[in-house]
């Protein structure tokens, strides 16, 4: 177990009751005398039934993000009493602590806004409870990477856990879960193929279960990642929330833990090394993971002192080709990549291309793991070896140019082939809040050449909510057109699918190119030249932008803190003084 310290004198300790170093002992409450702070420590802790035998235990701090507003962490408290189990069988004291829970479905405008929040709250809580080791238990889409950007910053062992992905529904005779199928049928009931009767009846079998979303969504993909990056016990990213396997799993984090506990390393940065963050990157162009992750691997590299760009996601993932077949790259679910062999499996497939030589929090290298890993099952197409891909390498684009001058994103596994190189005119909605008005209006002046364009989306003006992926004009949906090119600011969920152009940098809040376009004016997409223009003279851009007025922004709380300090999508929304 790792000495304690903190800058306080500790000359006197001899003279105590309690003299022995533990973790108890660390994180001290200050009252100008440390035998007392240990001494009164005790006293209420053992109001809640620990003598000093159980805290001479190395102390597992496992952070809880349930919540009544997170449906997906519904069956949290199972997976809590696993790892707690585990720390038990090892030798540990488990003691488990509230964080933020970000629930995506029921947080207003959006929990990215929130994100950095958690991140700084887990971090505090992590500096300034006692404890050897972390387990922090998440799993809805912000919250993994908020609990990897405090662990980035921490100075104890930490291990990650999910929940795991919810199992699919069926509905007239087809499997479907959330939330791509959300989507998929959605835009049928826009479009007039399901009444209401239907799109209610399809509703109550697309979230069946407990769990993340049961496509390659955000959640499943940072599962994916944290796996990867050696943050989560191997095998960890995939099992049901409902299955006996990651209860299993979760049972052996907590045993783990307490290891990490007694021998104080690896460290998260010592985890998070620039040859972690390489073999992530070809992880989510294998999956066709979710555009949001380029954002949050660049906030959790920062925090971990490793500089990575948004050109690195497209030189390191331009060759990496889509093997994994998940909604919405691909058909399938994840509770068949879980059966196929999940992340474990996957690597083996990619071996060729990755640092074998990583070591993470398991405490063997990615080469062990690796041959340890059975080979690919004949019986099994979810996950498709390195010489037949299911797609193209370069799942995700980054395209630069006059519209967008330091990058934005474009997932390209889960967009139109025919929409890859389009120009067309420029429809304008300023907000998420103007989109259902101007788009359902069935005089609108739209075609399908049209490039929808959303601004004042992105970190400062709005949180970057996942508004990207604009509904299609209800009179085009009418006309069974289901995709256009879309540009904007916001994020998109990693659940949507179409020709979107996302994160665009500068944001239209912070005087980008994005907030002079006019309607009419001509936008040019070329994903193969890496390139998205505004046709419009630099002269005239440069006279629009001279007359570019900010939006107000909020007076007070959180939001102004945010508000003023974020970093652009380019560089992982984080806070600037993070």
């Amino acid at each position: 177990m790792p000495e304690h310290t903190d800058s306080t004198d500790d000359s006197a300790s001899a003279a105590t009751p309690f003299s022995g170093r533990s973790a108890v002992d660390s994180s001290r409450t200050s009252y100008g005398d440390i035998g007392f702070s240990r001494y009164l420590r005790r006293a209420f802790l053992a109001s809640a039934g620990y003598d000093d035998e159980s805290l001479e235990r190395p102390i597992v701090g496992i952070a809880v993000t349930s919540s009544d507003y997170n449906t997906c962490h519904r069956d949290m408290p199972a997976l809590l009493a696993a790892v707690r189990r585990g720390v038990e069988q090892a030798g540990g004291l488990p003691m488990d602590f509230p964080t933020i829970s970000l629930g995506e479905i029921l947080t207003s405008p959006t929990t990215m806004l929130f994100r950095n929040l958690m991140a700084m709250d887990t971090e505090e809580m992590i500096r300034a409870l006692p404890m050897d080791a972390a387990v922090l238990l998440g799993g809805c889409d912000k919250t993994v990477p908020a609990q990897l950007m405090a662990a980035a910053s921490s100075d104890i062992p930490v291990v990650l856990e999910v929940v795991g992905p919810m199992m699919t529904g069926s509905w007239r005779g087809e499997r479907l879960g959330a939330c791509t199928d959300c989507r998929r049928f959605w835009g049928k009931h826009r479009g007039g193929e399901l009444d209401a009767a239907e799109i209610t009846s399809v509703r109550n079998e697309l979230v069946t279960t407990a769990g993340t979303c049961t496509v390659m969504g955000t959640a499943s993909t940072m599962a994916s990642i944290t796996e990867t990056l050696g943050m989560m016990l191997p095998g960890g990213a995939t099992p049901p929330a409902v299955s006996g396997a990651r209860l299993r799993h979760a049972t052996e984090t907590g045993r783990r833990a307490v290891e990490l506990a007694r021998t104080g390393g690896p460290l998260p940065r010592e985890v998070m090394t620039r040859a972690a963050f390489d073999n992530a990157i070809r992880v989510l162009a294998a999956i066709g993971g979710s555009t949001n992750v380029l954002i949050h691997l660049i906030a959790v590299a920062r925090r971990a002192g490793i500089e990575l760009t948004l050109s690195d996601f497209d030189t390191i993932g331009a060759d990496t080709p889509l093997l994994v077949d998940c909604k919405p790259s691909g058909a399938g679910y994840m509770e068949d990549f879980h059966r196929s062999g999940g992340v474990p499996a996957l690597l083996k497939e990619l071996a060729p291309l990755l640092d074998l030589d990583h070591v993470g929090v398991s405490g063997r290298s990615m080469g062990e793991l690796v041959r340890e890993t059975s080979d690919r099952e004949e019986w099994q197409s979810t996950i498709r070896p390195l010489d037949e891909p299911l797609g193209a390498a370069g799942a995700l684009a980054v395209v630069k140019g006059s519209l967008a001058p330091n990058g934005a994103v474009i997932k390209v596994s889960a967009a139109s082939p025919h929409l890859m190189k389009h120009t067309g005119p420029a429809l304008v909605v300023d907000n998420p809040a103007d989109a259902t008005r101007i788009l359902d209006d069935p005089d609108l002046d739209v075609t399908p050449d049209h490039v929808l364009v959303l601004r004042y989306s992105g970190p400062i003006a709005a949180g970057m909510p996942e508004a990207g992926a604009l509904p299609i004009p209800a009179k085009l949906a009418a006309q069974g057109i289901r995709d256009m090119v879309r540009v904007s600011d916001a994020r998109m969920s990693g659940t949507s699918y179409g020709t979107v152009v996302l994160h665009c940098d500068p944001e239209a809040a912070a005087g980008g190119p994005l907030s002079i376009v006019r309607d009419g004016d001509m936008i040019s997409l070329d994903v193969a030249a890496r390139s998205l223009e505004l046709l419009v003279e630099p002269d005239e851009i440069a006279r629009r932008l001279e007359t570019f007025v900010p939006p107000a922004r909020a007076t007070r709380g959180w939001q102004k803190l945010y508000q003023d300090t974020v970093l652009p999508a380019s560089q992982g929304a984080d806070l600037s003084f993070l």
